[in-house]
């Protein structure tokens, strides 16, 4: 059976302000991996938009730094990969980062200031509009219980070398909880940190749609270390 491969945890240094690597490096690097696909996740959050000088920038601005990540993206990967839109959110008075599936580019350009909304007031938002909700690394340092029931799912694996995100606790909680959906990813940030996680799904991922229903349906299997490949 053939297995479709994707990134699901992925920044890069055109939005996200702790990132290196560019859309560019991103997209060659995954290409290279024999990926089929990358969700790009940069950070939603105060140092985003505070380190290119936007803190005070009326939303429609913000959105559309959020957005130009993307889009760089999706250029710089042409025909080599399929390239979706998502977000690694961190709200106002949160410490902890929580993972969006099936975004468009609407929903972050009409619903205002997201990060203003607070996980729970978010999550209704999230799935009024169709979208995954799912805690990133939640046992990594720093990070918080928060109530399970606003969320869809926990990210099991994060490979990002640089922290411990403690995945075999949080795996246990996912099951704890009754999660079905789970995810993996490298949590890329910089050259080296590509393809240690990821998911293998089930048929071709093309649209966020698509992305969505196969996780709903578990429609996949999880890429858990660089040695599988």
């Amino acid at each position: 059976m053939t297995e479709y491969l994707f990134e699901m945890h992925a920044h890069s240094r055109e939005v996200s302000a702790c990132a290196h690597a560019s859309a560019d490096q991103l997209s060659k690097l995954y290409a290279e991996k024999g990926y089929y696909g990358i969700v790009s996740t940069n950070h939603m959050n105060s140092h985003t938009f505070s380190s290119v000088g936007l803190s005070d920038a009326p939303w429609s601005v913000k959105a559309e730094h959020f957005l130009s990540g993307y889009r760089a993206l999706k250029e710089a990967a042409g025909e080599m990969l399929t390239v979706l839109l998502g977000m690694e959110i961190t709200f106002y008075g949160d410490p902890n980062d929580y993972l969006v599936y099936g975004v468009t580019e609407d929903f972050v350009k009409n619903n205002g200031d997201l990060m203003a909304l607070g996980n729970k007031a978010f999550s209704s938002l999230a799935h009024e509009n169709g979208l995954i909700f799912v805690q990133a690394h939640p046992f990594r340092r720093g990070m918080r219980i928060v109530d399970w029931n606003i969320l869809d799912g926990y990210e099991v694996f994060n490979g990002n070398p640089r922290h411990d995100s403690s995945n075999e606790i949080t795996e246990h909680w996912s099951k704890l909880h009754g999660k079905r959906i789970v995810t993996s990813g490298s949590d890329f940030h910089d050259v080296g940190d590509e393809g240690t996680g990821g998911i293998f799904f089930n048929a071709a991922v093309c649209s966020n749609k698509d992305l969505v229903s196969a996780l709903k349906n578990q429609s996949y299997t999880l890429k858990r270390y660089s040695s599988e490949m």
